[in-house]
Formats: structure tokens, C-alpha cells, sequence
């Protein structure tokens, strides 16, 4: 029962984490493609930061301002990518399609087991490209899931992006017609003098 109640705190604290960051995505200030663009990348280069092991944090700074996106959004993107443990679920799916992108280095070669890494400690450096193949392989398929799920959460967070300017303008068009209607001061009634 116990494990069952972290199970279900632990949901609750991601969903959290998840709107906390989506607000603020929302209210990064920048336009729409600024944020959508910054976003984007964020979202796209933490699909590959396994693959790289984080040395794509090295240029995660310069490919954001080269390509005029929003730093905040960026970093809202990669902590929504990290939220959403994608890079951990497409990894089996990523080697399969590098090993189409990249069909050289998959020939002859089988899946990398343990023994592989027990064979450089006994001398063997043959184990060491195996390794490093296997990594290209989930490299390029990731790099394929990186632009492809980038390009995609573009639009989706232009989309709400707009969508959440257009609501707060209207809010302020509402209470300055609210404020507006209530500094008028009610007309004074004026009674016609009696002829009599």
C-alpha cells in the first residue's frame, strides 16, 4: 500500500512539474516564434543528450542564440523532455532505425552484450568498436526522433502559445471595459420643475 501511495506521489509531483513548466513556457516573453523556436530546440537536443553523454550541453547555449530562439524556452523544452523519459523509451526504436540509416556499421553485428564489456578488461579492444558502433547507430536514430519531435512541438507550442496571448488580451480588453463602466458616474436625474 505504501509503494502504491509513492507511486501515486510521485505521478502527482511529474504532472505538476510537467503545468509548472508549461506556464511558464507560456509566459516566457520573446513572440511566439521566438519561444516556439527556443522550445523546439530544447526539446529536440534532449533527445540526443544519452546519445552524446551531455556533450551536447557544450553548444546547447549557441545553438539557441544562432538560431534566435528563447534561452528560457529552450530550457523549458529540455526539462519537458526529461519529464517525459522519451529519450529512454525511443532508445530501442532509435537503434533500429540508425541501423537503417547507418547500415555499414550494422552489418555482422549483433546486439552489444554484457560480455562485451567484460572482454576490455581481459585486453580485448575489439569490444571497444562494437560499443562505439552501437552508439552511432542509437545516435542517428535519435538525432532522426530529435528533429522530427522538435518540428512537431513547434507548432503545438505556437499554437498554444497564441492561443494564450489572444486569452489574456481579452482579459484586459474585459476589465478595462469593467473599469471603464465603473468610473462613469451614474447620470443625475434631473426632475422637471411642476407648472404649478
Amino acid at each position: 500500500m505504501n509503494t502504491q501511495k509513492r507511486k501515486t506521489n510521485l505521478w502527482v509531483r511529474l504532472t505538476r512539474a510537467m503545468k509548472l513548466n508549461f506556464l511558464k513556457l507560456l509566459r516566457a516573453p520573446g513572440g511566439a516564434h521566438k519561444v516556439s523556436t527556443g522550445f523546439a530546440i530544447g526539446f529536440g537536443l534532449e533527445l540526443i543528450v544519452i546519445s552524446t553523454a551531455s556533450l551536447i550541453y557544450l553548444i546547447f547555449y549557441p545553438i539557441v542564440r544562432l538560431s534566435g530562439g528563447s534561452m528560457p524556452a529552450a530550457i523549458v523544452g529540455n526539462v519537458i523532455g526529461k519529464l517525459t523519459f522519451l529519450p529512454i523509451i525511443l532508445m530501442p526504436l532509435a537503434k533500429q532505425i540508425g541501423s537503417w540509416i547507418l547500415p555499414a556499421h550494422s552489418m555482422g553485428q549483433g546486439p552489444v552484450h554484457e560480455s562485451a564489456f567484460m572482454e576490455l578488461f581481459r585486453g580485448n579492444w575489439s569490444a571497444v568498436s562494437e560499443l562505439l558502433l552501437g552508439g552511432l547507430d542509437i545516435l542517428a536514430g535519435m538525432s532522426v526522433f530529435g528533429v522530427i519531435l522538435g518540428v512537431i512541438s513547434y507548432f503545438v507550442v505556437k499554437f498554444f502559445y497564441v492561443r494564450a496571448l489572444n486569452r489574456r488580451y481579452e482579459r484586459r480588453l474585459e476589465k478595462r471595459r469593467q473599469a471603464d463602466l465603473a468610473s462613469v458616474s451614474p447620470p443625475v436625474l434631473i426632475r422637471k420643475p411642476s407648472q404649478s
